[in-house]
């Protein structure tokens, strides 16, 4: 008994060392970051501006949409409907409720952090647990087609061919971090799929709409307006992170902590093969994913190495949005730390499946037209992808939604298949 109190003791003392520690830690971080905001005013002044421009020309109208249109096919449960349609292939592939598909389709069309937040909403409304919700934000929140393909490929590596190859490794290393985590916590109990197990799949999928929609009960009208309501809240806490990092890497840059930081990155691309050339990017990757891939395009280094640690950066995506996937599943129980884990894991197979694939796309290191941009005065060039028109954004990421959605119905089909034929065979 005294040897349990004692242990305990030891725990206690311990967890509030280290409590302390970060504590002291996070205080001393802001306290820097204040003194070099009251030393170079000008500069925190221009990279707020900046982040205030990103957010308000080009992310608030781009990810509005979405945002409120996720919120109303909860309430008319549409996502419902969908989850008991895609449990036979969502379950034994990634170990997640098949309303994990809607936020797989979204994810993969609307880029980060739309992923997080929908994933927060499920676990919100139960339809998914801890863990469940753990594993879905961990490979459902992606980058969208139109950076990759438009902003990174042609705007920045002036070569369209470098797209495919960057979205092909993304998407399928997003995958297989999805395969990977239907291991993690795999004795713990899952979400059940709502209504009756039996019958034909279409017609339980149809009757959970139905039943969601009475359950919510809102007048439509209502349900649009909470939608807004809840979706501008979301992007005002985006906002702000954008906002505050742009900040954040600007003073770190006047300070000169950006330079420290590049002497282990050196060392890294060394031990496994790539130009060394390329720290910067590392260091501006791990900050923001702009900043690092613009620096992969202006490295002297060859064109696969380039594309290698622009994969990796766009898959770990940055400390800004992992900010912003903490602020946006704060209310849950769900962890930071398997998302941190996974975005490493993602990162690592985006590059080695990018270096694979580099030889079957036949890539030459030719410059491609440049991509039609509105250039914003005095605005650095990493924001290249920003002022891409937002019109174009939406256009292309719904009818990757559109794509996703198809796909996903058909693969649904496909697998529910073996159970009808069964089931057919045991009424006969």
């Amino acid at each position: 008994m005294k040897m349990h109190v004692n242990t305990s003791r030891r725990r206690n003392r311990t967890s509030a060392n280290t409590g302390t520690t970060g504590t002291y830690a996070l205080a001393a971080i802001a306290v820097l970051l204040t003194l070099f905001m009251i030393l170079e005013p000008e500069a925190a002044f221009e990279a707020s501006v900046t982040g205030l421009k990103v957010w308000w020309d080009i992310v608030f109208p781009a990810l509005l949409p979405f945002f409120s249109g996720s919120e109303v096919l909860m309430g008319l449960g549409v996502v419902h409907c969908m989850g008991v349609l895609m449990e036979p292939l969502m379950r034994p592939v990634f170990n997640v409720p098949g309303a994990g598909s809607f936020v797989m389709a979204m994810g993969l069309a609307s880029g980060y952090p739309i992923g997080a937040v929908l994933t927060a909403k499920l676990r919100k409304k139960s339809m998914c647990n801890k863990y469940e919700g753990e594993r879905l934000m961990s490979f459902c929140n992606t980058a969208d087609p139109l950076f990759m393909n438009g902003a990174v490929a042609v705007g920045m590596f002036r070569n369209v061919a470098v797209g495919p190859v960057i979205m092909v490794a993304h998407y399928l290393s997003a995958l297989l971090v999805g395969v990977c985590l239907r291991f993690y916590k795999v004795g713990a109990d899952i979400t059940k799929v709502p209504g009756k197990r039996s019958g034909f799949v279409l017609v339980k999928a149809l009757r959970a709409l139905v039943e969601a929609r009475r359950d919510d009960g809102r007048p439509f009208g209502q349900l649009i307006g909470d939608a807004i309501r809840q979706s501008v809240n979301s992007l005002l806490a985006i906002g702000g992170f954008i906002i505050l990092f742009s900040v954040i890497i600007r003073m770190a840059e006047e300070a000169g902590a950006l330079s420290y930081a590049s002497r282990f990155s050196t060392a890294a691309l060394r031990l496994v093969g790539i130009d060394p050339d390329l720290h910067t990017s590392l260091v501006g990757g791990l900050f923001e994913i702009t900043l690092g891939t613009q620096s992969a395009d202006q490295a002297d280094a060859p064109l696969l190495d380039r594309v290698i640690i622009a994969s990796a950066v766009i898959a770990w995506s940055g400390l800004s949005v992992h900010a912003q996937v903490s602020a946006m599943i704060q209310g849950t129980d769900m962890d930071m730390k398997p998302y941190v884990v996974s975005r490493m894991l993602h990162a690592v197979l985006a590059g080695i499946i990018t270096y694979i694939l580099w030889p079957l796309f036949g890539i030459q290191a030719t410059p491609a037209q440049a991509v039609q941009v509105r250039p914003l005065p005095s605005e650095p060039m990493r924001w290249t992808y920003y002022l891409l028109p937002w019109a174009t954004r939406l256009k292309l990421s719904a009818a990757t939604f559109v794509c996703a959605f198809v796909s996903l119905i058909v693969l649904a089909a496909l697998t529910s298949l073996p159970s009808l034929t069964n089931g057919d065979s045991r009424r006969r």
